[in-house]
């Protein structure tokens, strides 16, 4: 989400220009996370478990954004919603709302959250994060839709504070007639098996499982989009179309639309589960776009932006 906000970088030969807000700080409790953040965005963030953390003593700013920890909510998890240890954690974005009063929020979480217990419980949290003083809308897109070569949909909560007038407009499909698949983002890669690219030696070695539903064990297709990649630590990523490995930690970056230059310094497995919890920057990009132009147009706002950016409370442990 950071890198979309930021912008600046190119992914498939295409620019995403750098927009007008400036990083101002980020929390996470994973020392890991932090340590490739700090690597490729910079130094602007702190190990911290939010659930225990002082809001009180948080910078002041404009903008709030907020992957909340999606695993009570994928229909991949045990899907315990708001029952989870770590379900509840969207409150720590509504303490902040209360406390500082940013002008807009942007939290990101799972389809499936949209069906639990018949919409009840997205409409709770809805709800919970209005009470601060906002108006709020759901933006649910879907992934291919704007350039990304994976099966993937996420949903945006977008937030105005209620004093402030209008609202931004959900980034318009670029890519609806013409999506990118698997083989236009990866197809270069296939004969590299070192670091040349940063990240493309890094592989599972691993058959298909034996045993469980077979998450992960598919076999991708050229000509189609990848199955979307998941923070799996058991090593479930999925096969390569035509190569005989399962896909590589830069192959899967290259899916979630990473540029090369965005280095993941650690084991196979630690990468694996950054890149699927992460939210795709060019998916991000747009969100933020759509926000830079609601400031520009709407509130005539001339000065860089201040954003703040709050992850996830609970080191992640499962996939999207």
């Amino acid at each position: 989400m950071d890198l979309g906000f930021l912008g600046g970088f190119k992914y498939l030969g295409e620019l995403y220009p750098a927009l007008p807000f400036r990083l101002v700080h980020a929390y996470e409790i994973d020392e890991k996370a932090v340590q490739t953040y700090r690597l490729n965005l910079g130094r602007e963030i702190s190990v911290t478990d939010l659930a225990t953390a002082d809001l009180e003593t948080f910078p002041k700013v404009d903008i709030l954004s907020g992957g909340f920890p999606c695993q009570d909510f994928s229909s991949c998890g045990h899907k315990l919603g708001l029952k989870g240890h770590r379900g509840e954690l969207y409150l720590i974005m509504r303490d902040y709302m209360r406390i500082h009063q940013p002008k807009v929020v942007v939290g990101e979480n799972v389809p499936h959250l949209e069906r639990m217990q018949g919409g009840q419980v997205l409409r709770q949290i809805q709800g919970d994060l209005e009470e601060a003083g906002y108006r709020f809308k759901l933006w649910r897109m879907c992934c291919p839709d704007y350039g990304l070569p994976q099966s993937r949909t996420r949903l945006f909560f977008v937030g105005v504070r209620r004093d402030l007038k209008g609202f931004p407009e959900m980034p318009a499909p670029t890519h609806f007639l013409g999506r990118v698949t698997i083989d236009d983002a990866i197809s270069d890669l296939e004969r590299v098996e070192d670091e040349s690219v940063p990240n493309q030696s890094q592989y599972f070695v691993a058959t298909k499982a034996t045993a469980g539903a077979g998450q992960g064990d598919q076999k991708s297709h050229a000509g189609e989009l990848a199955y979307a990649v998941r923070a799996n630590s058991k090593a479930r990523v999925h096969f390569h179309y035509s190569l005989d490995r399962r896909l590589t930690v830069r192959e899967s970056a290259r899916l979630q639309a990473f540029p090369d230059e965005f280095v993941f310094p650690h084991a196979t497995q630690t990468n694996i589960l950054q890149i699927g919890n992460a939210v795709p920057p060019i998916v991000g990009h747009h969100v933020a776009n759509a926000i830079s132009e609601y400031f520009r147009t709407v509130l005539n706002h001339q000065m860089p932006l201040v954003s703040f950016q709050n992850h996830s409370a609970i080191a992640s442990l499962a996939g999207d």
